[in-house]
């Protein structure tokens, strides 16, 4: 009796295995799982047979089967920081543009979502036999030592991964746009709410950097959060200390929302008052509610370089730790206005 084809066998049989591939190829078995891994030391007419045999049966591979085989399983882990950070909408959409043309599939960590049981993003990526590995946040003590498969440290960090490449927005000339910005408009009297991390470090650092050299001294605040209660937090201590603050920069477009929530409950107006500038570009800057000017830091393209970086280690065409540097772009909405005299 012939062969049932896989769209005419019943969805009770059981699944084809890799053996009953080897036995329809008349081969092996761990020649079957040389031909799944590409490798080049099968001969074309065994290679033949056996693909001829897998689409006969419908054969799919199992990606446990292949993680335990040592295969590459197709799904590479990001870990980030805080779930509510915007930035990763548009870095995520970057890297999925680049890997869906090679079929790879992409886990989401978030590394503060399970704390509380203590539980590492990292060792469950790991035990998954990922590829590779996104790391969009600090990086842990841990992951300080090296991580053991191609990895990717994107955004400007305190600590570094030994061997993963970098991708990052320039964020120390993003700070210096948003400050020559204010300044262009007639700011003198500014201030910044900042937090902890790279990042805002180097945006911060960028910020001040371009007003020293203007001859302006900010007003900085901000002690490590970088949510919209922290802007709203630190923005209004800047303003009960500084009542004569003409501008505000946020570290980002979070921070920004909960500073123009300060500005009016101290009864001032955004930008009539205080020019407030944001950062990251991200849907709420857009938003008609506020139409916050901002510094877009470009994170779809810092995705896709994260992205082809890993790529480039699994291809092998990569040896060196590169850093891949974009650079951010200043977007100008209703938020800043000239300084009022």
């Amino acid at each position: 009796m012939a062969e049932k084809s896989p769209s005419s066998r019943s969805p009770d049989a059981p699944r084809p295995t890799i053996y009953d591939v080897a036995t329809r190829a008349g081969v092996s078995k761990s020649l079957v799982s040389l031909v799944l891994r590409g490798s080049s030391n099968v001969s074309a007419e065994r290679r033949t047979a056996v693909e001829t045999a897998i689409a006969e049966l419908g054969y799919r591979p199992s990606q446990a089967a292949a993680a335990l085989a040592g295969n590459r399983t197709g799904t590479i882990g990001v870990i980030i920081d805080d779930y509510r950070n915007l930035w990763f909408v548009d870095f995520l959409h970057g890297m999925q543009e680049v890997l869906a043309e090679r079929g790879i599939r992409v886990a989401v960590a978030d590394r503060s979502f399970n704390s509380h049981v203590d539980a590492s993003p990292l060792e469950g990526f790991l035990a998954m036999r990922v590829d590779g590995i996104v790391v969009a946040s600090e990086p842990s003590d841990e992951m300080g030592r090296g991580i053991g498969v191609p990895a990717v440290l994107a955004g400007n960090r305190l600590q570094q991964i030994p061997g993963a490449d970098i991708a990052t927005s320039d964020d120390r000339f993003g700070g210096g746009l948003a400050a020559n910005h204010l300044l262009g408009l007639g700011h003198r009297k500014i201030g910044h709410v900042t937090g902890g991390g790279g990042s805002a470090r180097e945006r911060c650092e960028g910020f001040r950097e371009a007003l020293r050299n203007a001859g302006v001294v900010p007003v900085i605040v901000g002690d490590g959060g970088t949510s919209e209660q922290d802007g709203f937090r630190f923005t209004r201590q800047l303003l009960l200390t500084h009542p004569g603050i003409t501008a505000v920069f946020a570290a980002n477009d979070s921070m920004a929302m909960g500073a123009a929530a300060a500005i009016k409950d101290a009864g001032l107006q955004v930008p009539r008052d205080v020019s407030l500038i944001g950062y990251d570009n991200s849907p709420l800057a857009s938003s008609n509610l506020l139409r916050l000017t901002t510094v877009d830091a470009v994170n779809g393209e810092v995705g896709r370089r994260a992205a082809k970086a890993l790529l480039a280690r699994f291809d092998g065409g990569q040896q060196d730790t590169v850093i891949n540097l974009v650079e951010p772009q200043l977007v100008v909405r209703g938020s800043t206005a000239e300084a009022r005299e």
